[in-house]
């Protein structure tokens, strides 16, 4: 764990402080307080504010090489948690289901994605772990960041995924205190996130919406799915309740397009998928409360089977993108609809929603796979997947990046003006005086240049040649000015 600790020294004047220091030390001592919502749309941009914007500088150097694992390692991670889990739930419902018993579907399958999937979730959860350890300033940045914050909720939906999707070879049954293990931390985040949702201020819903956020409403409902997979009713119906509060509202939030448009694309990513998860997953919750796959389910399951639809006919919105490891939760929305498509098989017997429950299914273990593969090239091919990551980076305030070249090429003007609040010395002049000393000193300069304090260049202050200052003409017309708005000088100003 040494290298994680011994990041590439670096000369840090100005933002960081005279002399060389370690630069991952500097940058905990950055991030000692609360960054706010808003600062990190305005340093980020990109659909999940994964982007550092050009204007903006970053606080952990250097940037053209490779941070700590660590550090580049996002608690988005827990997103191929997620669907490896929900593929092992898929493929036990179809080796269990009677409505798709054609296709004898062995129960090994199921096994096998179970302990893939169980093991991917150990290894992430012990690597982030070791990012709480030796970095945990970085992890509380996570926890601002608008988008990062909801992945905080992928573990523990994992979990409970896992232990609903448990093979009979392993487990007929669970111990219920597995549900209040998993549930406990994830109530935590809800009363935090929700409650910030309704006290409104930086973090309010419509400011800090988007589509990662249905994963803090998707809890509620897997949640309520494992509780009455263990028989306990009246929690089951409470989570659900909750879940279908928070999810309209969050619904209607992100399809009115609120403040928080400039994070979602317009088009081009596969984000739109999350739509999906909570009214899949609350119809196959519901049915499992109550035993039918009745009104209630059916509803939930057409706004999913609509919204799928919907984003299925625009071939173009998947054209483009470029691969990003949270993607792997965006499968949880596609395997949840397959799932919830067998149940409504089994109470719809017809060849219809046979056919639709094996299509489903079959796009659904198809884009796993071919994420599964593409994952594995990034990480040991192309070794792209952990790039530096940005969104944990960004300064505490916007800085002026003025560069030479910036200016080059906007001429500014810059006045060397010295504000005195005394009274100044000699005869106050006229309006038309000063009028004419305007005229007679345009165009005058001194020959010395004068170096503005907010222009830097890598921390370095820069003097450029082109910029002068007016003559002392200028501090007198100044000195007028403060004169004749000072309260001690009213009614005696230049003008009477």
């Amino acid at each position: 764990m040494e290298n994680q600790n011994s990041l590439t020294h670096e000369r840090s004047d100005g933002l960081y402080g005279s002399g060389y220091r370690d630069a991952g030390s500097v940058f905990l001592q950055s991030v000692s307080f609360e960054i706010p919502a808003a600062r990190y749309y305005q340093a980020l941009e990109g659909p999940e504010l994964e982007v550092l914007r050009d204007c903006e500088k970053v606080a952990l150097p250097p940037v053209d090489k490779k941070w700590p694992f660590l550090l580049r390692f996002p608690n988005a991670c827990f997103g191929m948690c997620i669907g490896l889990a929900s593929q092992a739930s898929l493929w036990k419902a179809l080796s269990t289901s009677p409505a798709v018993n054609f296709l004898h579907i062995p129960p090994q399958i199921n096994l096998a994605l179970w302990l893939l999937a169980a093991c991917t979730l150990i290894l992430v959860f012990c690597t982030y772990f070791l990012k709480i350890i030796y970095h945990f300033e970085a992890v509380k940045r996570e926890f601002c960041h608008p988008v990062r914050v909801n992945f905080f909720f992928a573990p523990w939906v994992a979990c409970m995924t896992l232990t609903i999707a448990v093979p009979p070879a392993i487990a007929e049954s669970v111990h219920p205190s597995l549900w209040c293990i998993f549930m406990a931390p994830l109530l935590i985040l809800e009363l935090k996130i929700y409650g910030q949702w309704l006290s409104g201020g930086e973090k309010r819903l419509s400011k800090v919406a988007n589509p990662s956020t249905h994963l803090s409403v998707v809890g509620n409902f897997v949640g309520s799915l494992l509780a009455a997979r263990l028989g306990w009713m009246e929690p089951a119906k409470f989570l659900w309740a909750v879940g279908l509060a928070h999810y309209l509202v969050l619904f209607v939030t992100l399809y009115q397009r609120l403040p928080t448009s400039e994070t979602l694309p317009k088009e081009l990513h596969p984000v739109f998928f999350l739509f999906l998860a909570a009214p899949a997953t609350a119809s196959w919750a519901w049915e499992t409360i109550f035993g039918e796959f009745d009104t209630v389910s059916r509803i939930m399951y057409f706004v999913s089977l609509f919204i799928y639809t919907s984003l299925v006919v625009r071939i173009k919105l998947f054209r483009g993108f470029r691969f990003s490891i949270s993607w792997w939760a965006y499968t949880y929305p596609m395997t949840s609809t397959s799932i919830a498509t067998i149940r409504y098989s089994e109470q719809v017997p017809h060849l219809s929603t046979h056919v639709l429950a094996v299509l489903l299914s079959t796009i659904a273990s198809i884009t796993v796979l071919s994420l599964f593969v593409t994952t594995l090239l990034h990480a040991f091919v192309w070794k792209t997947l952990f790039p530096n990551d940005m969104a944990i980076a960004i300064t505490t305030k916007q800085r002026n990046n003025m560069t030479k070249s910036s200016l080059d090429h906007h001429k500014f003007k810059f006045y060397d003006i010295e504000r005195i609040n005394t009274k100044p010395k000699g005869r106050v002049r006229t309006s038309f005086e000063l009028l004419k000393a305007t005229i007679m000193n345009h165009g005058q300069r001194r020959e010395t240049p004068v170096c503005p304090d907010n222009i830097f260049v890598d921390e370095t202050p820069v003097c450029p040649d082109n910029i002068f200052v007016d003559d002392q003409g200028h501090a007198d017309e100044e000195q007028m000015l403060d004169r004749s708005v000072s309260p001690k000088n009213a009614g005696h100003g230049p003008l009477d």
